[in-house]
């Protein structure tokens, strides 16, 4: 392929350009010291690293450390260890190694984590903008089969739900195509953007952390993060040698489903200094239907049950939710003093029911004998994923670090229905980008980043419903931070171009080429501000303004979905009621324009913490899906035979995507009091507020939710109980049916045994403990399909 070529010469030149700006250094000084609580005890596995460097080291039982090995100039050091705030310090070497500091940190009841999303240092308290980020052993006790259960829980995120097989996040009301999903920092290049039954590719199982940045992320990522990021972070590329085995075994009842998963870490020394790193996971998920609530009636039984004037059994599952999921990843790396490259192959293979598709009854050679069968509709998933990544410091007048990345996929999802292919959909995405960091320049620090993507996407069958596209973005970003006293400020700005070329569907009409060939050049700008106004509180305020591209299946869409029962038009498309055909809208094809601002405030020290968080987007021309009150048998011709037919085709609603002006707004808030040493209170909640300007309702929009969490921490095992309350949501679309509120309590023990590996731990999970018929309101099945009825999972997870 020519895009390899292309890539392959790139990147030779990149490689040469490092190799020129390296300069051979005199390493010899050292920076040592101590790091002590405020009772002026030391803080034992404290991590000190050198910001932009691999350079970092772990304090010992007396709080010890020391960096070995450097020249003279100024370093910026960060200094970060569990149950403390983080912070950073800068640090000048001169002509004799610096010794006897002190640091003392200050114990927050608020995890505060480091973020890898943003080309500049950023922690998910330190941030202008709200962030969430997922690790350690949060993280497995929340992973789910999907990535949108996975992070349904956080603060102002919900899930789509497309039943248990697939759902993606929802980021302040915002998803699909809003809202990129990235693997170590580069779009996952699935087809989960094109509808809510297409699985997210990236599985949570392998993940070191999940990182989700709210609100408008485009400077980092481009146009399709309007609404957030979602990172997923893994070890596929490793950055050290040291030999570390993480394994997880688990088993749940609810829907009789078996996970098991392992990553191994390793590597050896080389004799100039360097290093070979390796890296191997795989994980394996199996489930079957899951079972539903008790108290669950699916409205089709009812009118079931009055047509027949009989009464019938009722299954306790859901039909077509079971699913397979497997993959694995390789990677290796060279590390020397100044950086690593390294490259990884991963491949994921997934099966999985499509909830929601209705029994049919078909009719014997006796015209009252009937036999009855279910419509067997699964999707599969196959994809395979190379990653170049490098991260490179020099000594150099103008550049002092660059980061590349690099990647390939080629994805495939086939959906089947009754054992024939209906569709395929392929993608095949080539993305790399670069940030080049300067030398800081009146203490401004900042990065230009290059960025190119190109997407061949491709939709093949008679029930394809978007037709195949090619999609090229390339992109120039600007990002610069500095510190003026206790307040940070960042500024950046993005420009892109990006062309959208469609190929052709049989059942859609002729377009002309200048319909067929779209392009944009969307421009984003944001100023960020925290302010640290006193010792363990901050303001943070962001202001943005963002544009975004549709994608293709939101203008040239035009077909049945098979997956999600529902016949799609794009903008490209109206429905003509009288005549009952699909004609050209003449609607432009404008870019969405975000006018965004973000207020939080953070308390973050001491036995209690809160975060409180009020935003506000305008958005001219949005995209979105509207139920027309139509459904596809208005396509229907009067000369129609039924005879033709084994039976009826079900009638699909159809939706179409309209443009118009929206606003959303909400507030997010958390509580955490460390009630005492072992004991901890969370309460928290989000509410988002979507309306057209016109003061219509937006469609599928999450409901206020309250919570609270109740955890205790001891020496041998810890628990957790967790409530949330999701209020009834009775602002609606036209066409939209309201849901009920209902509540969800879940609970969650951990015991440690000591004496294998690192560590060693025993798990158990109940959720839905009072076995709730709830409805998800984002999801397009909420009608028929509810959350899982009670469930235990219970398993072990550990190390060595």
């Amino acid at each position: 392929m020519t895009i390899f070529n292309k890539t392959t010469t790139a990147f030779k030149l990149s490689c040469c350009t490092i190799g020129m700006l390296v300069i051979p250094q005199t390493l010899a000084q050292t920076i040592s010291g101590t790091v002590v609580n405020a009772r002026g005890k030391p803080v034992v596995n404290t991590e000190i690293s050198i910001n932009h460097t691999n350079k970092k080291v772990l304090t010992n039982e007396q709080g010890g450390f020391e960096l070995l090995d450097l020249e003279a100039g100024e370093y910026e050091l960060h200094i970060a260890a569990k149950n403390y705030s983080h912070f950073s310090e800068y640090v000048t070497v001169k002509a004799k190694d610096v010794s006897d500091l002190v640091f003392t940190l200050n114990n927050s009841v608020m995890e505060n984590i480091d973020v890898y999303a943003t080309p500049l240092h950023a922690s998910s308290i330190e941030s202008a903008l709200p962030i969430n980020v997922l690790s350690s052993d949060e993280l497995r006790l929340k992973q789910a089969s999907t990535l949108g259960d996975t992070l349904k829980g956080e603060l102002g995120i919900h899930s789509s739900y497309y039943g248990p097989v697939s759902s993606s996040p929802i980021i302040r009301g915002l998803d699909g195509p809003r809202v990129m999903i990235t693997q170590n920092g580069l779009d996952v290049g699935d087809a989960s953007r094109v509808g809510p039954d297409h699985v997210v590719s990236s599985d949570a199982s392998t993940a070191t952390q999940i990182e989700v940045l709210r609100g408008p992320a485009t400077l980092f990522y481009g146009s399709g993060a309007i609404g957030g990021v979602v990172n997923v972070v893994d070890n596929r590329i490793p950055t050290t040698t040291d030999n570390q085995v993480d394994y997880l075994v688990k088993h749940n009842d609810v829907a009789d489903e078996n996970e098991a998963s392992i990553n191994i870490n390793t590597g050896v020394e080389l004799d100039n200094d360097a290093a070979v790193a390796f890296h191997v996971d795989a994980f394996y998920r199996e489930s079957n239907d899951y079972n539903l609530p008790s108290s669950f009636s699916a409205e089709e039984d009812h009118e079931e049950e009055e047509e027949h004037d009989h009464e019938e059994e009722q299954s306790d599952t859901l039909d077509n939710s079971s699913s397979r999921a497997k993959g694995f990843t390789v990677g290796s790396s060279y590390i020397v003093d100044n950086g690593f490259i390294g490259f990884s192959y991963g491949y994921l293979d997934r099966k999985y029911g499509l909830p929601g598709h209705e029994h049919h009854e078909e009719e014997g050679e006796d015209e009252h004998e009937e036999e009855e069968h279910e419509e067997e509709v699964f999707s599969q998933v196959e994809q395979d994923r190379y990653q170049i990544l490098s991260d490179l410091t020099f000594d150099n007048k103008w550049i002092h670090r660059l980061s590349s990345k690099i990647a390939y996929t080629d994805y495939m999802h086939q959906e089947f229905e009754d054992g024939e292919v209906g569709t395929t959909f392929k993608n095949k995405m080539f993305e790399s980008r670069f940030d080049f960091y300067h030398s800081p320049i009146d203490d401004w620090k900042g990065a230009l980043t290059l960025h190119y993507k190109k997407s061949d996407f491709e939709a093949i069958g008679e029930e394809a419903f978007t037709p195949p596209s090619k999609t090229t973005m390339l992109a120039l970003a600007w990002l610069e931070e500095k510190h003026f006293d206790d307040v940070l400020v960042q500024v950046g700005a993005r420009v892109e171009h990006i062309n959208l070329e469609a190929g052709a569907l049989d059942n859609t009409l002729t377009l002309s080429d200048e319909l067929s060939d779209q392009s944009f050049t969307p421009v984003s700008t944001s100023l960020g501000v925290v302010w640290n106004y006193t010792q363990g509180y901050n303001l943070g305020a962001s202001f943005g303004y963002s544009q975004r591209a549709p994608s293709a299946s939101e203008v040239f869409s035009n077909g049945a979905h098979i997956g999600t029962s529902t016949f799609e038009l794009g903008a490209l498309y109206q429905v003509n009621g009288t005549t009952g055909q699909v004609e050209l809208s003449g609607n432009d094809i404008d870019l969405e324009t975000s006018l965004s601002a973000d207020l939080t405030f953070r308390k973050f020290e001491g036995d209690f913490g809160i975060v409180v968080s009020a935003f506000y987007n305008r958005i001219d021309d949005y995209y979105y899906q509207r139920n027309t009150g139509f459904t596809s048998e208005i396509f229907e011709e009067e000369d129609h035979d039924a005879d033709d037919h084994e039976h009826e085709e079900d009638a699909f609603d159809i939706y179409a995507y309209e443009q118009s002006d929206v606003d959303l707004y909400g507030i997010e808030s958390e509580l955490i009091y460390q009630v005492t040493p072992n004991f901890t209170a969370k309460v928290f909640g989000d509410y988002i507020r979507a309306k057209l300007t016109s003061g219509d309702n937006l469609p599928r929009i999450p409901p206020l939710r309250i919570g609270s969490e109740l955890s205790y921490t001891g020496e041998k095992f810890s628990t957790t109980l967790t409530a949330q309350r999701y209020f009834d949501q009775n602002k609606i679309a036209e066409n939209e049916t309201s849901t009920d509120g209902y509540t969800m309590i879940d609970a969650n023990i951990n015991y440690y045994v000591d004496g294998i590996g690192n560590d060693f731990v025993v798990f158990l999970k109940a959720d839905n403990i009072t076995d709730e018929d709830a409805r998800v309101h984002s999801s397009f099945l909420k009608d028929s399909v509810p959350l899982p009825g009670r469930g235990i999972s219970f398993g072990v997870r550990g190390s060595f």
